[in-house]
């Protein structure tokens, strides 16, 4: 599973200043937890940022 979810994340220093994004895209896993912390569920983030994969 571990392998899996990082296989998602990649790091370019041209996209979010070289942070951690989801698979190139310019969502930070940073903002994405964040999100997730504040009680926002998979399927209200997967609803607001359709470029996401569940």
């Amino acid at each position: 599973m571990t392998e899996e979810l990082v296989k998602r994340i990649t790091i370019d220093p041209e996209i979010c200043h070289g942070k951690p994004t989801i698979r190139g895209l310019r969502y930070p896993v940073e903002s994405m937890l964040e999100l997730m912390a504040s009680g926002m569920t998979t399927e209200e983030l997967l609803a607001d940022y359709p470029d996401v994969e569940l």
